[in-house]
């Protein structure tokens, strides 16, 4: 399946079968051989939008799997570009990807999103097709973990596409696949969560200001418009407030 270097069939059933942290340990190795990794298409056009809101000094690339977000972050940040992931196999397979070649130092940590061990230590924090495995309920808390980590004025960068309208073959593709992983885990323990459609851009406004962010969208003119007129795909820029000394 995904071609001769991907996953078969019966791994990516192993995989859907166990917890979330397990099943990337065992898609680790052949992860960048399927279409779950971030196309790069995407990641070039991230880093292009951010490159105007620099120079930062540190990075994070949040859920970083294999490592794509953090060689973005690597060519953005002058002193570190560091990766977190809670799955030790996609931490392996990043540090073997990532090599030694030139540039601000790369790191990587074991850690969960939803814990992080950083305070004010990052000038910019991106994350790439991740937040399908956050539940709405958990978003306050996620964002909150983003806004200690980040310094004041520091930003945290994500992109995010249009939804898909229901006349297209893809709403109902991504409709079933929610609904069977739903199934899936009202009958199988422990729980897989992957949903496509519960990440969506009015209540993560809402709650990235919860959570104390001013929040900008910009078009990501390399994916076009939709009939409408509206992106297809919008960069999430949430900037954490500066403090002033005395107020």
């Amino acid at each position: 399946m995904f071609g001769p270097e991907g996953p078969t069939l019966r791994e990516l059933a192993v995989q859907a079968l166990s917890s979330v942290e397990h099943g990337y340990d065992l898609l680790a190795p052949k992860f960048d051989h399927t279409p779950f990794r971030t196309p790069g298409r995407v990641l070039d056009a991230v880093a292009r939008a951010l490159v105007p809101l620099g120079p930062f000094e540190d990075g994070l690339d949040l859920c970083c799997g294999t490592g794509a977000g953090t060689r973005v972050l690597a060519g953005l940040c002058r002193r570190s570009a560091v990766g977190v992931d809670f799955s030790a196999g996609m931490l392996d397979a990043a540090r073997h990807r990532a090599g030694r070649e030139g540039g601000p130092a790369l790191g990587w940590v074991r850690a969960d999103a939803r814990a992080l061990p950083f305070t004010a230590a990052f000038d910019l924090v991106v994350s790439f097709g991740a937040f399908g495995h956050f539940l709405p309920r958990e978003l306050p808390g996620l964002f909150a973990q983003v806004h200690a980590a980040l310094r004041p004025g520091g930003r945290f960068a994500f992109p995010l596409g249009a939804p898909v309208p229901a006349n297209h073959r893809a709403f109902w593709t991504l409709l079933g696949f929610d609904a069977v992983m739903r199934v899936r885990n009202a009958l199988w323990r422990p729980p897989f969560v992957m949903y496509y459609r519960t990440f969506r851009l009015g209540p993560v406004l809402t709650e990235l200001a919860h959570a104390g962010f001013t929040t900008e969208l910009r078009p990501l003119p390399e994916f076009g418009r939709r009939a409408d007129g509206s992106p297809r795909a919008r960069l999430v820029i949430a900037t954490k407030a500066v403090t002033r000394q005395g107020s």
